[in-house]
């Protein structure tokens, strides 16, 4: 452990009581809209039985689930018989009007005065709502949109895009996402009203031009004066192709390597090093430039893949990611502009049609270079039944979170007596180079692994079985099953052909010194079969019984092609769609109009808006420019987590009013957690490890804007040494975790049933309707958009009159 010496005088200019701490946890009595102190009332057992009451504009979450699953039903009977109950008879719900939708009629309504009450709107003044009465005649017209949109879907069944697109987007958000979606849709389509009188034709127009991102080739033209050659390496794991593209960069003047995580990178970078090439390393949050001439190669994450530097040779790995639905564009970006003579991209064999079809566009040749596995894979007929005593030695036990693993590792010791290492991809790159290596070595007692799936991409380790310890994971937004791809991604590698450090004495033998690279696995450089060597057949089985059926079956599948290509708008488009909105109108609403009235080519799909919107939201208020705006929407950060948005408001403001951005006066990034133990943390242990891991993330934001907004934060060495300690105080607390065997089933009956309910929404939301090759204008309650069966807004006539509230609502 090392000295807190660094960082004493520091802290001493923070306040170490305890009162910083406390007041920055959420209580019962400051959760608005959800929980609010009360005299009686039921009592809450999440906050040790004091006496609250539940808001009731906050419906629980088994009425919402039960309201969700009603909605999906609803979807696949939306063609069925259309007749309804008269209007404003009491349903099976308990709302009134019609049964079919009443219940979530309710909630939108519930919502929408919610989001009313909440926001004072301050942002809709550009708009023409200058005091509260102009918010309220508003919001009583839209209420009879609201009151429309259920007319249709009730009374003639038209639930789809084109003929009713409010309710199907608030619908479709609401079982996407929650409350929290439907918010955010709801947000938009009332701004979208407002914003209707305010835009000319001509504007308009040119919101439609700009939104015309039918050629995304064309965003690079430099690029385009280029004649590249297109290596398409695919093939499953352990096939040699990653190896063939890595030779090549090898063996050029100049080049570029751009992975999925910022571990592969580090790994690429440490290996080039070691052969003695100037390597940088360039990643959102860590950056290492050689001191010197330009002439380097370049080890980064694909985000961060140069575009503006000719070389001869790149490599872009993992190129299936480029149909993910978050990070998708990211490799789009990196295929369409990055300007290499030679570009040889790796990954799995459905991407060859796409990849094709998107250089046929472009002008390039491609030539595909098909790869076999180099040792046998067999999944198993019989889990380990629960139980640890079956592991064997050389086992790798894959699960999805760090405290997960953790728990693993100590079950594991705790049962066979034996050591286990450990390998996940926040792990800092020295420990985990030191953990594969005591897991390789045959002659130490460190005969198990548990492993996260970085394994997957690319971390090569002598695992002779894979074994899931769960098939359903959480991706940031959702408990999902794995999919079939990363299913067969994450078994394959078992069974490697060689381990780094073999690979590594074949690969430098010219050096005096091996590489001591442990993440990518030479292999023969041809791109042929090599006959698997007796004994290496890799095998992979589950834990549990319940989850054998989906891991075996996996690999007697194929998985089916990508279709498209993720896209996401640049910022110079960006800039130039917002030029046309009135000065002060929302950020977020201006990226929504975008996303919805863009028309793509059938190649490619539009990335998901989510956390950009979020982001977007929680920094509105401060006067950023759009570019600024943009570089934010980049963020590495999830307003998930334990008070990020905090801190991300507060570097906002910071960069907004080029304010002193010097970490130690940041009260928002609580370093006061540092002057406690896991044993003395006034809070609890569970809430140590989430301020510190709050923490942790805290500090890598602060780290990615340093490198974007050098001369506003400048404590970036200081931001580096902290981050270190805050690693070292998690993985304390991490190896002081206990195993419990009945503990652990029960959080796997919790992770499947989520799962299964979040299937089951995926398979039958968009049912109702034909897929969209072409977006064309499908606006989102567009007030230019024709063909609804009826105008979902009439106006109010002359004599009637503007209601203060609907009396629907709660």
């Amino acid at each position: 452990m090392k000295s807190l010496w660094k960082t004493a005088w520091a802290l001493e200019r923070r306040s170490p009581a305890l009162l910083p701490v406390l007041s920055a946890v959420p209580t019962p009595a400051t959760r608005r809209g959800r929980i609010v102190k009360s005299g009686g009332g039921n009592r809450h057992p999440k906050y040790g039985g004091s006496d609250v009451r539940i808001h009731r504009g906050a419906p629980s979450w088994e009425l919402l689930q039960d309201l969700r699953s009603s909605l999906e039903s609803q979807a696949q009977r939306d063609d069925d018989s259309s007749a309804t109950k008269p209007r404003g008879v009491k349903g099976r719900s308990g709302s009134r009007g019609d049964s079919r939708y009443g219940m979530f009629k309710r909630l939108v309504l519930a919502r929408f005065e919610t989001m009313l009450r909440d926001n004072d709107f301050r942002d809709l003044k550009p708009l023409g709502i200058r005091s509260r009465d102009d918010l309220a005649k508003e919001a009583a017209l839209f209420r009879n949109i609201i009151d429309k949109a259920f007319d249709l879907a009730s009374r003639s069944g038209n639930t789809s895009r084109q003929q009713n697109p409010y309710f199907w987007s608030w619908r479709n958000a609401f079982i996407s996402g929650d409350t929290r979606e439907l918010a955010t849709e709801l947000s938009y389509s009332f701004t979208s009203f407002i914003v209707r009188q305010h835009l000319s034709k001509d504007a308009i127009a040119c919101h439609e031009k700009l939104a015309d991102l039918r050629n995304p080739h064309e965003w690079f033209p430099a690029t385009r004066t280029m004649q590249r050659t297109i290596h398409l390496h695919v093939g499953p794991t352990n096939s040699g192709k990653t190896y063939n593209a890595l030779k090549a960069l090898e063996e050029s003047k100049s080049g570029i390597y751009a992975g999925p995580l910022r571990l592969l990178a580090h790994e690429v970078y440490t290996r080039f090093k070691a052969k003695g090439k100037r390597c940088a390393l360039v990643t959102g949050e860590e950056q290492r430039i050689p001191e010197g001439d330009q002439s380097y190669f370049a080890s980064c994450t694909v985000e961060m893949a140069p575009l503006n530097e000719r070389v001869d040779v790149a490599v872009i790995d993992e190129i299936q990611m480029i149909g993910d639905e978050s990070r998708g564009w990211a490799w789009t970006q990196a295929l369409l502009g990055v300007q290499a003579k030679e570009l040889h991209l790796c990954g799995e064999e459905r991407t060859v049609p796409l990849i094709q079809a998107i250089c046929a566009k472009l002008g390039d040749e491609v030539i595909v270079h098909t790869y076999k596995r180099l040792s046998g894979l067999q999944p198993t007929q019989e889990s380990l039944g629960g139980r640890f005593e079956n592991l064997r030695k050389g086992d790798a036990v894959v699960s999805f979170s760090r405290v997960n693993l953790h728990e693993i590792k100590a079950g594991i010791e705790k049962v066979t007596g034996k050591k286990c290492a450990i390998v996940y991809g926040s792990l800092p790159p020295e420990s985990r180079a030191q953990q594969a290596a005591l897991f390789n070595d045959p002659n130490n007692d460190y005969d198990y692994l548990a492993a996260s799936d970085a394994i997957g991409m690319g971390l090569n380790l002598e695992i002779k079985r894979v074994v899931f310890e769960t098939v359903t994971k959480h991706d940031g937004t959702k408990m999902r099953t794995l999919t079939l791809p990363e299913l067969k991604q994450i078994g394959g590698r078992a069974g490697r052909y060689k381990t780094a450090a073999q690979a590594n004495q074949d690969a430098t033998a010219t050096r005096a010194t091996p590489a001591p690279d442990a993440a990518l696995a030479v292999q023969p450089s041809n791109s042929t079969s090599v006959a698997p060597k007796t004994g290496s057949v890799g095998f992979v089985t589950t834990l549990d019984d319940e989850d054998l059926d989906v891991v075996s079956g996996s690999f007697n599948q194929d998985a089916e092609p990508l279709k498209t290509a993720g896209l996401f708008p640049p910022t110079f488009i960006i800039e130039r769609f917002a030029s046309y909105f009135p000065a002060g109108t929302p950020f977020s609403f201006m990226l929504l109009r975008l996303r919805d009235i863009s028309r793509l080519p059938g190649l490619y799909h539009m990335c998901s808006f989510r956390d950009n919107i979020e982001i977007a939201n929680q920094i509105q208020a401060f006067p950023l420019s759009v570019h600024d705006r943009c570089i934010f929407l980049t963020a590495p950060v999830s307003l998930r987590d334990y008070g990020i948005k905090d801190v991300l408001r507060a570097l906002a403001r910071r960069v907004a009013f080029n304010e002193n951005g010097d970490l130690l006066d940041i009260k928002e990034i609580n370093l006061e957690i540092l002057d406690y133990t896991r044993d003395n943390y006034p809070l609890g242990p569970p809430d140590y490890l989430k301020h510190l891991e709050a923490l942790h993330k805290s500090l890598t934001l602060y780290l990615w804007l340093s490198y974007r907004y050098n001369g506003v934060f400048q404590s970036q060495s200081l931001a580096f040494h902290v981050k270190e300690l805050v690693e070292e105080r998690i993985n304390e607390y991490l190896d002081h975790l206990d195993y419990s065997e009945e503990a652990r089933k029960e959080r796997i009956r919790s992770m499947r049933k989520q799962a299964a309910i979040k299937r089951r929404r995926a398979e039958k939301v968009f049912q109702d309707e034909a897929p969209v090759a072409e977006q064309e204008q499908e606006t989102v309650g567009s007030w230019t958009e024709t063909g609804h069966e009826e105008p979902l807004f009439n106006g109010l006539g002359k004599d009637e009159n503007v209601p203060a509230a609907h009396g629907d609502s709660p």
